[in-house]
């Protein structure tokens, strides 16, 4: 990975567009009934209050992989539903993601029109590289997934059509 790449990935913005409320979308979003059924899988936990603690957890085809109970752990830091929801977050199944520390991961949704909301994602990682990287889908050929740009393809195409994305999603507990 080249310095300037590293610097280009600093602060990363996804924009989606999704036929549902967003309600539906927070809810998707934080609820985990909802987040083990797109992207990677994996259940969240949220207090949503300033300073609850977040976390997602592996799925048995993660746990399979060798990735421990806890995939991502971080802290709310703003939560104001259905519209935005601020948090700390940090990928904890790689330890040399770990160390990197905690970023700053923001969700920001709007009402369009004719029942389209956007949803705006924004990932400050200042000072983690590796997780930038990751996150971008730069590991996607390696098989290590899209980042940030499937899951919310998976949102997005749960929501819509209330099925998954792939028809091998991972399964969770």
């Amino acid at each position: 990975m080249t310095g300037s790449t590293v610097t280009a990935l600093t602060t990363q913005v996804y924009r989606v567009y999704i036929r549902a409320t967003p309600e539906a979308i927070w809810e998707a979003i934080t609820d985990p009934a909802w987040s083990d059924r797109y992207g990677y899988g994996g259940r969240v936990e949220f207090d949503l209050r300033p300073g609850g603690a977040y976390r997602t957890l592996s799925n048995d085809g993660m746990r399979a992989m060798g990735v421990g109970e806890v995939v991502a752990d971080g802290e709310v830091v703003e939560a104001d539903p259905p519209r935005r929801l601020v948090q700390t977050w940090r990928l904890v199944m790689a330890p040399e993601m770990a160390e990197e520390g905690f970023t700053r991961l923001t969700y920001e949704l709007a009402d369009t029109r004719d029942g389209v909301t956007r949803l705006t994602v924004t990932h400050e990682l200042d000072g983690a590289p590796k997780t930038a990287h990751l996150v971008s889908g730069g590991e996607e050929d390696s098989g290590a997934g899209g980042g940030w740009a499937w899951i919310l393809s998976g949102l997005k195409t749960l929501l819509e059509t209330g099925s998954p994305l792939t028809a091998a999603q991972p399964v969770s507990d």
